[in-house]
């Protein structure tokens, strides 16, 4: 999540029971099905994506997966983006969290984009094991679908959600229709269809996002994988909602 304030102090670095093993490897899939999927990620190298200058080599493939452990050492930009810029598409994308770190004071988000509060109007926040990211669909942050452990679910758009100066149905629309998450440590599959200012997402075959109009989204960009959180530089311990994160079997349909 770029943008958030929300960030808590709440047992800063304590390390979810939901760490799990790096060595799941990702094995190069066939395409989906149908005509016109194009690879975007070879399985062994990060050819075809730009890394951030100054990485250090954080964002990396092993065992068949792009893996990064949120800690770039990149001094601005620290998304993964590649080379080529897409404008209308289809996007098959695997994602999997390694882990969750620290709790994070997470609200509930209802289905009009706003907050659950309580009796005084107080937004509700509970303390919670998360690990975040997301997908950047045409290069910047206010296009960004978010992959964490919220009760919405993944899929949930951001930037767009928390404008208020969007009209209500475009608020709405950006929060997902039902939480479709595999458990931490479990891969998910995403399949995102952007055209025109139109959003869809399905994932692990339950559409999220149907029809989210986000204007002003611009007509082309590259696809960008989020960075979120690292490490505390005061006590070397991991941020609530870091993205531990690793991608594999990412395909691309350009579309007419």
């Amino acid at each position: 999540m770029t943008r958030r304030l929300m960030w808590t102090g709440l047992a800063v670095g304590v390390l979810a029971a939901l760490a799990v093993p790096f060595g799941q490897t990702g094995i190069l899939a066939a395409p989906p099905q149908g005509e016109g999927w194009t690879p975007l990620f070879n399985g062994k190298d990060l050819a075809g994506w730009k890394a951030p200058e100054g990485d250090g080599g954080h964002w990396k493939v092993t065992g068949g997966v792009i893996d990064y452990d949120a800690q770039s050492e990149a001094k601005g930009d620290k998304n993964l983006k590649t080379e080529k810029e897409f404008g209308d598409y289809a996007l098959h994308i695997e994602w999997r969290l390694k882990q969750t770190t620290g709790l994070y004071a997470m609200p509930t988000i209802l289905p009009d984009g706003s907050y659950k509060t309580d009796a005084q109007g107080k937004v509700i926040k509970t303390p919670t094991p998360n690990a975040d990211s997301g997908i950047f669909v045409r290069g910047t942050g206010k296009s960004q679908l978010n992959i964490w452990c919220w009760p919405c679910g993944s899929g949930e758009i951001w930037s767009y959600r928390n404008d208020q100066k969007q009209p209500p149905e475009v608020r709405a629309a950006c929060v997902p229709k039902v939480r479709a998450d595999n458990p931490v440590g479990e891969w998910n599959t995403f399949v995102i269809t952007v055209k025109g200012e139109t959003v869809n997402v399905v994932l692990n075959g339950q559409p999220v996002i149907v029809d989210a109009k986000l204007p002003g989204l611009g007509t082309k960009g590259p696809i960008a994988l989020q960075h979120h959180g690292g490490l505390n530089q005061k006590t070397g311990e991991f941020s609530p909602a870091s993205s531990l994160i690793q991608f594999r079997n990412i395909y691309i349909k350009e579309l007419k």
